[in-house]
């Protein structure tokens, strides 16, 4: 059995989270952290009370995994303690600067994983996958993300971790005309390692992303779309299974998937 503990447990994402692991097997829920929400039965199942106390829930709980759906600026101290405390992390909280990762897996003791994942969609891993395939023939373009309008950084992880792979394929970054001559300031969208990058904050939304090539008369589209977020759990759970016997930093779930 994997224990695991969730941090963030009572928010949207934790929720899900909560009720992937019960559904699981393998898997033991330990613990259940939401200072907003401490105190409170956790439900769904469980007879597990929300805890405050991260280092707290540790200690008493001796968690093999933690997983964290929190907020950008929480989550780095979350992954310090658990780190700390020999407990591999499931990050699935964006907005966390990569020199900071660098550092909270660098001061971790021997043995311990930090996997953040961007996206944990399978779908949209397979699209980032498509996108740095397409870039290396198609280099111009254009990533428009679109998310519902309580997510906390912009653009999303998975729009910078896109372009990063873009960068990375690509020979070359072509010129993106009309940002000298933009009306209104950022109209012509972010610069993320030369990829124009749009973000989208509406209610409605989830979590979507389209990748737009230009070519000599044609275009290319590649969109994925998270209707629910149930979609995420299956990456979510082979990440649980997966840090064990890893150390040091992992990003993103194409590392995971195959293996």
């Amino acid at each position: 059995m994997i224990r695991v503990l969730v941090s963030g447990a009572a928010g949207r994402m934790g929720r899900e989270v909560v009720r992937a692991v019960l559904a699981e097997d393998d898997l033991e829920l330990v613990a259940a952290v939401d200072p907003v929400h401490a105190g409170e039965a956790l439900g769904e199942g469980s007879d597990l009370t929300v805890g405050d106390d991260l280092a707290s829930a540790i200690t008493e709980t001796t968690p093999d995994v933690m997983v964290d759906f929190t907020h950008p600026g929480a989550v780095a101290g979350n992954i310090r303690i658990a780190l700390a405390a020999g407990v591999d992390c499931v990050i699935g909280t964006t907005g966390i600067p990569a020199d900071t990762l660098d550092a909270l897996a660098s001061d971790a003791p021997d043995g311990t994983c930090l996997f953040v994942a961007p996206n944990f969609a399978i779908g949209a891993v397979l699209m980032m996958r498509f996108a740095a395939e397409a870039a290396r023939f198609l280099p111009h373009v254009e990533v428009i993300e679109l998310h519902h309008d309580r997510k906390a950084d912009a653009p999303s992880g998975t729009a910078l971790r896109t372009a990063s792979l873009i960068a990375d394929a690509r020979a070359s970054v072509p010129p993106a005309p009309g940002r000298e001559t933009e009306v209104a300031e950022g109209a012509r969208g972010a610069l993320v390692d030369g990829v124009t990058v749009h973000s989208v904050r509406l209610p409605g939304l989830v979590a979507h992303q389209e990748v737009l090539f230009g070519g000599q008369g044609q275009t290319l589209s590649l969109r994925h779309d998270s209707i629910d977020r149930t979609s995420f759990m299956p990456g979510v759970v082979l990440a649980v299974r997966s840090v064990g016997g890893r150390s040091g930093l992992i990003v993103g779930l194409e590392n995971l998937m195959g293996q």
